[in-house]
């Protein structure tokens, strides 16, 4: 599959003369109508640009790889009638890519592709969670994917949660979706959960927490405690100071 670039109007007169100029990219895998490459994490990407066929380069004329408007590094050799570019192996960051060839003597004749790359929801395995009863229970999954997920859920001991007699609250801006409890209580919060989240392209996927509520602890406040313990000695190191001359005096009687 090709993409051709293609002149406006007002380029059509010139055209003609201008067309052996024009540059095409060939790709694996192709790319769909609208410049698209569809691929998945770990692949690999092969892009391939050339001249239309029966140009004559021009003396010094090179062909330009461009990423997301940001010039690719390009060997010796590799800049000529025909240059590639290997993106391998293809990561989060690459999706949405735009990689643009145009000729270095002129930028208007080029072709561009997107990378279009999709991937699952990072949900899986399972995580032990301990926390006191009446502290806040905040539980949280990884939902970004492209495509987007479907649609998602929670679950307690395998039952559907029911948030109003639970006191949970769930929120989801489409990249985590996290469950919260104010006051977690042992009769009601303590078990197994599981988010889960469906895409259409990837099936279902599911992470477990296993959450065991403890007694509540005394906790005393630290600092207070050592600041009052300064005050005071400060306070009797002061007092006994100001009492020493007395005191040195009694002990001079004592021994006469």
């Amino acid at each position: 599959m090709k993409l051709m670039f293609r002149l406006p109007p007002f380029y059509l007169l010139l055209f003609c003369a201008t067309q052996a100029l024009g540059v095409t990219i060939d790709s694996v895998p192709g790319f769909n109508s609208d410049g698209v490459i569809q691929t998945e994490l770990e692949k690999t990407v092969s892009l391939v640009c050339q001249r239309d066929s029966g140009s004559e380069p021009q003396a010094d004329e090179e062909l330009v790889w461009l990423r997301n408007g940001a010039l690719v590094s390009l060997k010796e050799g590799n800049k000529e009638v025909r240059s590639s570019v290997c993106v391998t192996p293809v990561l989060y960051a690459d999706n949405g890519a735009n990689f643009t060839c145009h000729l270095s003597k002129n930028v208007t004749f080029s072709a561009s592709i997107i990378l279009d790359v999709t991937y699952p929801p990072q949900i899986s395995g399972s995580e032990e969670v301990t926390v006191e009863e009446e502290s806040d229970l905040l539980l949280q999954c990884d939902i970004e994917a492209n495509p987007p997920v479907a649609n998602t859920s929670w679950t307690l001991n395998g039952e559907e949660l029911d948030l109003a007699a639970g006191g949970f609250t769930v929120t989801n801006d489409g990249f985590k979706i996290h469950l919260l409890v104010n006051k977690v209580e042992k009769s009601l919060h303590e078990g197994t959960y599981e988010c889960s989240a469906y895409s259409n392209k990837y099936g279902q996927h599911t992470k477990t927490f296993h959450v065991t509520l403890t007694e509540k602890t005394m906790k005393f406040p630290l600092m207070p405690i050592i600041a009052g313990l300064v005050v005071v000695f400060l306070t009797l190191l002061l007092a006994f100071a100001s009492r020493w001359k007395k005191i040195a005096k009694c002990c001079k009687k004592i021994s006469k």
